[in-house]
């Protein structure tokens, strides 16, 4: 009869030997593959995930600045739904070898970019999380001066106020991080249902002030041709893949823990859409109304609740907003930043370290300018950063399904000289694949008349860069791995099904 994966003797085998093969420079008890123990997570977990962390002020902009960039609100809905189908595709796709082996993202890169150049993709993707960070420390730092303003109303033009809260938030992430992946999973487990509860009383009470579903959602498109809609739409499109595009790299840093392939499917095929497109529709709603209500569009939630003489309401709503900020922030801005930078040096940075690391990075990064205005959040930052990482989509998505069949030698993702060795732990042909369809992507900022290639960065990067690593591997060949415990390692691969 044959044994299941999930038999707690075999997966212990396949740590045990990597315990015993391991090169210390690539294993570390954080990116070590989890145990039976570890997988804890449900699909209530994955829903609960994906709700919280869309719960939250950047998504709330997000959607709001399509209606501020003169979308109307079936519009905005349409191109949030589509963009969040888009992105789970690759989401997914990523995920299942989180599940089935265990290991986080910078472990998973190893076997398409070289066990030295995974090191390039998890740097990638750990600099726009750090701007993420720092983005959502800003905004949670706002809150937290809107709600000091609301109690004392002599500090709402106190620019040392507002800096005083943006660090004192600041801190209490670093707090969190220092607590652990778990106090994750428990701030998503309470937080899930109470978000949802406080965004549609914001809704209402935006329905109440306004008048009306009618009235609410009254704001024409302020787009009269086809072709203008379609200008604003394609740009837009990529920058709601783009927003989620940096979890599409490292969820297997959370599928890793899940009880089973099934769990995390459900869960995050749920989850992740129709949360998305329900909080959308909040700040869609919301900033709709504003416009009804003020005569502009507002597409800050934090600066909407200030129009508002409402003492308790502005409060609630205010500490909702700090509690969706500080859960998302950890989830989905620390989590991957610190197991890339631990995968930079696994025997001297651990996670709570690489999570240190991110919170100075994220200072760096001056949150305050990339949130300056809707222009800079959507088509700058959003579309700009897609064009890096969606040729890293592209290259693992290709080499883990195409080339390799998802099977992957877990022993030597953690040793040095052996199939993912490469070129001195670089796969030259991963790296060229990666400048290829990050090139192409953002040339159009550059080259005017290549504006287009821009305006589609993420779709553009993902499908040059895995077209180019597809025929650099099969033209050049392609390393099978030999694991050092073959008949184990043939148990693993026959046993788990795809």
């Amino acid at each position: 009869m044959a044994v299941s994966l999930t038999t707690p003797s075999v997966r212990d085998q396949s740590n045990a030997t990597i315990a015993l093969h391991h090169d210390p420079r690539l294993y570390n008890k954080d990116l070590a593959p989890t145990t039976e123990l570890q997988r804890t997570w449900g699909t209530y977990n994955y829903i609960a995930l994906w709700f919280s962390m869309s719960m939250e002020v950047t998504t709330y902009m997000l959607a709001s600045s399509l209606i501020a960039g003169g979308m109307n609100w079936k519009q905005a809905i349409l191109t949030i739904l589509l963009g969040n189908l888009i992105v789970l595709v690759p989401m997914l796709l990523n995920a299942h070898a989180g599940t089935k082996y265990g290991i986080p993202f910078p472990v998973f890169v190893r076997a398409s970019f070289g066990t030295r150049g995974a090191n390039l993709p998890a740097m990638l993707r750990a600099v726009v999380a750090c701007g993420w960070f720092g983005i959502q420390s800003w905004l949670g730092g706002q809150a937290i001066a809107a709600m000091i303003a609301v109690l004392w109303p002599a500090t709402e033009h106190m620019p040392s106020v507002l800096w005083a809260s943006f660090l004192g938030f600041w801190l209490l992430n670093m707090y969190v991080v220092w607590r652990g992946v778990e106090s994750i999973r428990f701030l998503q487990s309470f937080s899930a249902p109470f978000m949802l509860v406080m965004s549609l009383t914001l809704l209402f009470w935006m329905l109440h002030k306004a008048g009306g579903f009618g009235p609410m959602l009254s704001a024409p498109s302020r787009f009269h041709t086809t072709g203008s809609f379609l200008h604003f739409f394609f740009p837009s499109l990529t920058a709601m893949v783009g927003y989620w595009a940096t979890l599409s790299l490292n969820i297997p840093d959370f599928t890793r823990y899940a009880k089973s392939q099934d769990s995390q499917i459900a869960g995050q095929a749920f989850g992740l859409p129709v949360a998305m497109v329900l909080y959308s529709f909040i700040g869609i709603a919301c900033t709709s109304a504003s416009v009804t209500i003020f005569g502009e569009p507002v597409w800050s939630p934090i600066a909407l609740l200030g129009r508002f003489h409402q003492p308790l309401a502005a409060l609630l709503a205010l500490v909702a907003l700090l509690i969706a900020t500080l859960n998302v922030n950890i989830g989905a801005n620390v989590v991957s930043p610190s197991n890339d930078f631990s995968n930079l040096a696994p025997g001297l940075i651990s996670f709570r370290t690489g999570g240190l690391i991110t919170g100075l990075l994220g200072l760096a990064m001056m949150p305050w300018k990339l949130m300056s205005s809707f222009g800079n959040y959507i088509f700058g930052w959003l579309i700009g950063y897609s064009g890096l990482l969606g040729p890293v989509a592209g290259i693992m998505v290709v080499d883990y399904f195409l080339i390799r069949g998802t099977r992957l030698d877990t022993v030597s993702l953690y040793r040095r000289g052996g199939p993912y060795e490469y070129t001195r732990g670089v796969n030259p042909r991963a790296i060229v694949a990666l400048v290829a369809g990050v090139v192409v992507a953002l040339i159009g900022l550059a080259v005017p008349v290549l504006r287009f290639l821009y305006d589609y960065a993420w779709f553009v990067g993902f499908f040059v860069a895995g077209a180019s690593y597809y025929v650099l591997m099969l033209r050049y060949g392609v390393n099978t791995p030999v694991t050092i415990d073959t008949a184990m390692t043939s148990r693993l691969q026959e046993q788990e099904p795809l």
